[in-house]
């Protein structure tokens, strides 16, 4: 059956409609045009109407007007509204006019890299324009290098290549940076966090070479909705710039479904797991022939969920067949085949993390499947947008687990549909990240005495702290590089740790392969000595983990089960900077000492997810500080609720926080970490600390500490909302006790001043 059939089925089953917390139909929207502006190329009008494209949206005209006007601007629509044409054309029109002109574009992933200068060639081709066009990143051949530097009027890359393979050798791009007029950065909600603090350093080095050469070029960015798009634009590339979010683009019906699965124990409020439920609906979907894409916010989740259905099908686990996984740690060229593969309609369902969501070309897809809340507003909404691209009728069904995040969402859809209040932070001034960036703007061109690295005021005092360390040199009021090492190749834009792992497969020991990649802070956890590795439903089982050379050995195995370690985090105060009354509680904020290290993992059943063993890791302690903030609560909770229903209360409270702030973050739930203290060793008192997951701290425990109450308040909506009697995974975790429970309804009453009821 088409898709509008499966979607009135889906309505007149009862065991279906049971479980549906919420369903949305998001009517159709009519596109709203504009003429071209008179001032663009008649060969490029002719080759879009010669496409179908006979006048523009709205939301690219205003873009192309502002553009022309040689502002900086970000474009912020939905998924398809073609945001491509927002900078094509300016960029176009700039090169016909004057061949000298040179571009930039920046991408977040070499496949998205791929996939727009696909688009940017057809679309040259169509013109019929000399404009030379080409990618430049680490799979560019090197007898094509030269020739690109040269004669390249449009240079599409990535942040990592321009970070260290164009801005250190910019001698050899003397002509880009001459004439760079455009540079482009396309989803800039990727850029958050690290990330995103890496590439506002970038950028600032790129304008500082730029300013070299004399050019100071304009900046276009484009993202998925935010709450902050136009402040996250400025803060990535230090400039104004104008916002454009009118989208003018049409849309198809899209049905959008909160799947809550059922109690299946009322008494503990235990759900049905979100796996075996997302398997059920991805299998209905596959057996009415309706092509579909499942995202899950776990690598381990994706291949148990490619494994169990490449079973159901009868497929064997590995490349091929209609089922596919894909995620970051594939190897680039399995990646590419599975986007082809997806294109040309031979794949019927594809399993992903977030790595699909950015908007590289896959072709139609009618359905998308989210097995867990993605963990933010607008991941969700570009996740759903890879179904029903072409304005044609599309189906999302959200299955929820029983975090309380995702029970919040159940609970209060409106939250969800409302307005978006997600934010992106970067912080570019993290110590960590700015004295790296420091060395390798260093390293490009000699620093003058008083120069300021983007107006930061520390710059003087890190110059000279460079210095001390012998690795610049002072020469009449300048500073020169002088060390030896290339400062570029051990700094990676993604995380704030050093290089990735390798995985090597050696079931045939003469003939070793690599199989895939991982980055350092996730190796402890999946590449432990016995962990179970897994490839597209594949099994392996690490036989070893050298640390020290970055690369894990695995051997192919078949066995029903996964693996799933256990880490043990300890934290230490090293400076409280600031504290101020809240209510009842104290709140402070300071810097932090975080030591973690994975001790066990447990061995868990592919299809009933039973515990079947554990075994020990032994791997070293990995130390970060970073940045933090925390509550102190009242003295006298203990005297008056008793130690051990005060420990089961905190243990709620902590593991409530930890699933409710990324939801006013816009971060991944690791981005953070929240621990609690019934009586913490430094204030005496009971406390609940949440810090930064990454070393230096990105100004998200900052946001928290200014939050005030509200998270508090949130916690406490959340449990008198929840119907379970004894504590669940959807309020406080499993691990608390009815009266861990009804203790911290209590002390949350009294912290947040609210009567029952309110």
């Amino acid at each position: 059956m088409n898709l509008k059939q499966y979607v009135e089925a889906l309505r007149r089953d009862e065991a279906f409609m049971a479980q549906v917390a919420c369903w949305r139909d998001l009517p159709a929207r009519p596109a709203r045009y504009a003429p071209f502006p008179d001032w663009l190329d008649p060969a490029i009008v002719k080759a879009l109407g010669a496409r179908g494209v006979h006048q523009l949206y709205s939301h690219q005209r205003q873009a192309l007007d502002k553009a022309r006007q040689g502002e900086n601007l970000v474009v912020v629509t939905p998924t398809a509204s073609g945001k491509t044409l927002c900078y094509n054309l300016p960029v176009l029109q700039a090169v016909l006019e004057n061949p000298e002109t040179r571009a930039l574009y920046l991408f977040p992933t070499k496949a998205l890299s791929s996939d727009q200068a696909a688009e940017l060639h057809q679309l040259i081709e169509a013109v019929g324009a000399p404009v030379k066009a080409f990618t430049y990143d680490g799979d560019t051949p090197q007898a094509a290098r030269t020739a690109i530097r040269q004669a390249g009027q449009v240079v599409v890359t990535n942040p990592d290549m321009l970070h260290s393979g164009i801005l250190p050798h910019h001698t050899k791009w003397v002509k880009l940076f001459e004439n760079l007029k455009y540079v482009v950065i396309d989803e800039i909600h990727a850029y958050r966090g690290v990330f995103g603090s890496n590439l506002a350093n970038v950028i600032r080095r790129l304008k500082r070479i730029c300013a070299f050469y004399g050019a100071h070029p304009q900046f276009i960015c484009c993202s998925a909705t935010i709450a902050n798009p136009r402040e996250l634009a400025q803060a990535l590339i230090g400039q104004d710039a104008a916002l454009v979010d009118d989208n003018g683009a049409p849309a198809g019906v899209k049905h959008v479904i909160f799947l809550n699965p059922p109690v299946v124990n009322r008494q503990l409020g235990i759900r049905k797991g979100a796996v075996p439920q997302t398997l059920a609906v991805v299998g209905d979907l596959l057996a009415n022939g309706i092509q579909c894409i499942a995202f899950t916010r776990a690598r381990v989740i994706l291949e148990v969920l490619v494994r169990r259905l490449k079973d159901q099908l009868g497929e064997p686990p590995g490349d091929g067949g209609r089922v596919r996984g894909y995620r970051g740690g594939y190897l680039p060229t399995q990646r590419r085949a599975i986007e082809r593969a997806l294109r040309a309609g031979e794949v019927d369902c594809v399993v992903s993390t977030n790595a699909l969501e950015l908007g590289i070309d896959i072709g139609q897809l009618d359905a998308c499947v989210l097995c867990g809340y993605p963990g933010t507003i607008a991941s969700t909404w570009q996740q759903a947008g890879r179904a029903g691209r072409r304005s044609a009728e599309s189906l999302t069904v959200l299955v929820a687990t029983s975090s309380p995040l995702d029970q919040y969402m159940m609970a209060h859809p409106g939250f969800f549909f409302g307005r978006s209040p997600e934010r992106a932070y970067v912080n570019p001034d993290n110590l960590y990240i700015l004295l790296n960036h420091l060395k390798c703007a260093a390293y490009e061109l000699p620093f003058d005495k008083e120069e300021r690295f983007a107006q930061n005021e520390s710059t003087g005092e890190l110059l000279e702290y460079l210095a001390q360390e012998q690795i610049l040199r002072e020469v009449a009021g300048r500073y020169y590089w002088m060390a030896e090492e290339f400062p570029q190749a051990g700094i990676s834009l993604r995380s704030a740790a050093d290089q990735n792992f390798v995985i090597v497969d050696v079931t045939q020991p003469a003939r070793p392969r690599v199989i895939g990649e991982m980055d350092r802070f996730t190796v402890p956890m999946l590449l432990h000595q016995h962990a179970i590795y897994m490839n597209e439903g594949k099994q392996y089982q690490v036989e070893r983990l050298d640390f020290d050379n970055k690369k894990a050995y695995v051997r192919a195995v078949d066995v029903d089960y996964y693996t799933d370690a256990n880490l043990v985090t300890n934290l230490k105060v090293l400076y409280d900077s600031q504290e101020q009354p809240l209510g009842a509680m104290v709140k402070h904020r300071g810097d932090v000492l975080v030591s973690t290290m994975v001790t066990m993992f447990k061995k868990m059943k592919l299809d009933t997810q039973e515990n079947l063993g554990w075994g020990r890791v032994t791997l070293p302690e990995l130390e970060m500080q970073t940045s933090a903030c925390w509550w102190t609560l009242p003295q006298g909770l203990e005297q008056r609720y008793g130690k051990e229903p005060l420990q089961s209360a905190m243990v709620g409270l902590s593991y409530l926080v930890r699933h409710i702030a990324p939801a006013y973050l816009m971060c991944a739930p690791g981005d953070i970490q929240v621990s609690y203290r019934v009586r913490d060793p430094f204030t005496q008192l009971p406390t609940l600390y949440l810090n930064d997951g990454t070393p230096g701290g990105l100004g998200l425990s900052d946001r928290v500490y200014e939050m005030d109450m509200l998270l508090f308040e949130e916690a406490l909506a959340a449990l008198e909302s929840c119907p379970c009697q004894e504590g669940c995974p959807g309020c406080v975790g499993a691990a608390v006790s009815r009266q861990g429970k009804l203790t911290l309804i209590q002390v949350l009453r009294e912290l947040t001043g609210k009567a029952a009821g309110e």
